[in-house]
């Protein structure tokens, strides 16, 4: 259904010609005379845009955009003013109204403002379907088990998540290092903003300090332009770090300044740049090992390892095997269009049976 219009304003006349000149413009308008009665309208309607007088008989235009904003963030609101109270708009839109109107000054612009309030409603609409659908799709409720094992390593996520520590995901391939990263973004204050993910194998390592911090133009033979790195990218936001092994000493190396300085520098460019980031890192290698041959830097360990958990791989997970079978079948069956019924009890027990390691 398409959203709404709403106008309030206690003068009839003016209500009625308002209502005209947006219906004709192929606006789906409904009304009302009171700042209650448009609150009313608002919450229970799908109502994008709201018009509203100043002057109403239990209130004003100012607070009820303080009010309407306050219940329904995505809604615009736009304040008509009589002439010469143009401080009544100006209160307003510090009230977070979209815009003002003075009456008899503005009344062409009236469309013109409406449709700019409409665009920015549904824009701020569609960014929060898509955040929900994001939100929906990597969550703890979507990580599937409920072995002892999982259900361990999501209480450890869940309790890691508000906080802003840097958090090390061990695992084999496969275990859900980057859904669990992701469930931790989304359950964190930094939600908001970007979630950067970067497989640190799939690097060359000679390109990883340009690819992960950028560079300046000039930098290098190649470097026509400044390059952002993934760093700079998810500023405000988390990154990913996965296969953090794999990161070459001399990338290590920055990384661990990134961490203790909270700042970074771009190949190239001797000006140090301030980093507001949340790292999760993630590997299915033995970093002690790496450690000990040398590989991994033992300071960055321990500063990569503030908070740890261990996915479990499916031999220490034979209890979830049953659920995860029958959602593959599911999802599968949607995907390639098949029917699948059920999967032989001796099927599962071969599973159950196997060897993972």
């Amino acid at each position: 259904m398409k959203s709404k219009v709403l106008i309030i304003d206690d003068e009839p006349k003016i209500l009625k010609l308002l209502e005209k000149i947006l219906s004709l413009d192929g606006f789906n308008v409904v009304t009302a005379e009171t700042a209650a009665a448009g609150i009313a309208i608002a919450q229970n309607n799908n109502i994008a845009v709201v018009v509203t007088d100043v002057k109403l008989p239990d209130g004003n235009g100012i607070e009820l955009t303080k009010k309407l904003k306050s219940a329904i963030p995505d809604i615009e609101v736009i304040v008509i003013t009589a002439f010469g109270q143009i401080k009544d708009g100006v209160e307003a839109m510090k009230n977070g109204a979209f815009d003002y109107l003075v009456k008899g000054d503005d009344d062409d612009k009236l469309p013109l403002t409406v449709k700019r309030a409409y665009e920015k409603a549904m824009m701020h609409r569609e960014v929060k379907e898509l955040r929900s659908r994001i939100d929906s799709k990597y969550a703890f409720s979507k990580i599937i088990g409920k072995s002892k094992s999982i259900s361990e390593a999501i209480e450890f996520a869940k309790k890691a998540a508000p906080t802003d520590t840097t958090i090390l995901l061990l695992g084999e391939t496969g275990t859900g290092k980057e859904l669990f990263a992701q469930a931790i973004h989304n359950a964190s204050q930094r939600a908001n903003n970007k979630f950067v993910a970067v497989n640190c194998s799939a690097i060359s390592k000679d390109l990883q300090e340009s690819e992960f911090f950028g560079h300046k133009k000039g930098a290098y033979t190649g470097a026509i332009s400044d390059k952002k790195g993934y760093f700079e990218e998810a500023g405000g936001g988390t990154i990913f770090l996965d296969e953090v092994g794999e990161m070459s000493l001399q990338t290590q190396a920055k990384l661990l300044r990134t961490i203790e300085e909270k700042t970074y520098l771009r190949l190239g460019d001797p000006k140090e740049h301030s980093l507001d980031i949340r790292i999760i890192a993630a590997t299915n290698r033995d970093l002690r090992d790496a450690i000990a041959k040398g590989e991994f830097r033992e300071d960055l360990f321990y500063r990569l390892n503030s908070f740890t958990i261990h996915l479990p791989g499916l031999a220490e997970r034979i209890d979830d095997i049953d659920i995860l079978m029958n959602y593959f079948v599911d999802h599968y069956s949607a995907k390639l269009k098949k029917q699948i019924e059920s999967i032989t009890p001796g099927f599962l027990d071969k599973l159950k049976s196997y060897k993972f390691k």
